[in-house]
């Protein structure tokens, strides 16, 4: 009997471990996924495709020319713009240099000539007032002198106006006028080549041409995506937890994670982010258990170290 409680107390014993390893839960894993930074690159300018410079997957630098636009419709309104801008100087031109040679000389004489008529009007009125003084002439006679002097002193002061119009040239408004006429036409070529530079788009940062949408000589619109920039710099990991796995996972912290692609080599990543979604990603609620409503919640977590080979897609495992 005592072997017989020896051997029961051993299998009780054996079953029980063997329970244990064998209904003990596995840890939780869970499963998120690489992002990186992109950067789309579109023109404001509408137009075909000409030419490509890169390929997808090629590496590029920050400047560097990827595609060119063809757009006959911006060339042909930097024409136009330019050609307003030339008219422009001219008026410009024209109003400050005020009126030409020929025509200060001919108000010149004019003036010379309205006053020499002047003068001799006045003579004329000075014998008329003395003969009548004298009575020699009636009153209308002295009369018409004043006034053909009067009118001939008016007619020389309007020809000596004419002629310092002729010699200052343009007012000073119009002056100001053409001067903003020129502004407004280099505004226009300004607005017109920041246009044209459109045509030949650069990469705004470093990175792999990920994807090219168009083909080269397809129409293209305006902000259409013609190719993607991918940051391989600017990395990250995307994971899905449910609100009551929160516990252990604080900004700041550090884990560990396995990456499938790379052989599961194992990576250690910090979080950088904790943000819930929206409420679409929230659980069904298990009121008839007693349970709440579980929302997911999204954490970002960045590699502590450069990890060659990551790339964005790719599946990271993780207990979190």
């Amino acid at each position: 009997m005592i072997t017989a409680l020896i051997t029961l107390v051993a299998v009780i014993l054996i079953v029980s471990i063997i329970g244990i390893f064998v209904l003990k839960p596995e840890p939780l894993m869970w499963q998120g996924e690489v992002d990186a930074t992109e950067i789309r690159i579109s023109g404001k300018v509408p137009g075909r495709i000409l030419d490509f410079y890169v390929q997808e997957g090629d590496t590029v630098r920050a400047g560097d020319t990827l595609v060119r636009i063809s757009s006959p419709e911006v060339e042909a309104k930097l024409k136009q713009a330019t050609a307003a801008e030339q008219a422009a100087e001219a008026q410009n031109d024209k109003a400050n240099r005020g009126a030409r040679r020929q025509q200060i000389d001919a108000a010149y004489q004019q003036w010379k000539s309205a006053e020499a008529a002047a003068e001799i009007n006045a003579k004329t009125f000075t014998r008329v007032q003395n003969l009548y003084d004298k009575g020699v002439v009636p009153l209308q006679k002295r009369d018409e002198a004043e006034a053909s002097w009067k009118a001939a002193t008016a007619m020389a002061n309007a020809a000596k106006a004419q002629y310092d119009l002729a010699v200052e040239g343009a007012q000073r408004e119009d002056k100001e006028a053409s001067g903003a006429l020129i502004n407004q036409a280099q505004g226009a070529v300004d607005e017109v080549e920041a246009y044209l530079q459109e045509t030949v788009l650069l990469s705004p940062i470093s990175g792999t041409i990920s994807d090219i949408f168009p083909n080269k000589g397809e129409l293209v619109g305006t902000g259409s995506p013609i190719m993607n920039v991918l940051d391989i710099s600017d990395i990250w990991v995307i994971f899905n937890v449910r609100e009551d796995m929160l516990t252990n996972i604080r900004m700041g912290n550090t884990f560990k994670a396995i990456v499938p692609a790379l052989g599961n080599r194992e990576i250690e990543l910090r979080v950088t982010n904790i943000k819930a979604l929206g409420s679409y990603a929230t659980w069904k609620a298990t009121k008839v258990s007693g349970d709440f409503d579980l929302k997911s919640f999204e954490v970002k977590a960045r590699p502590v170290a450069e990890v060659e080979g990551l790339r964005p897609g790719m599946s990271i495992r993780a207990e979190l």
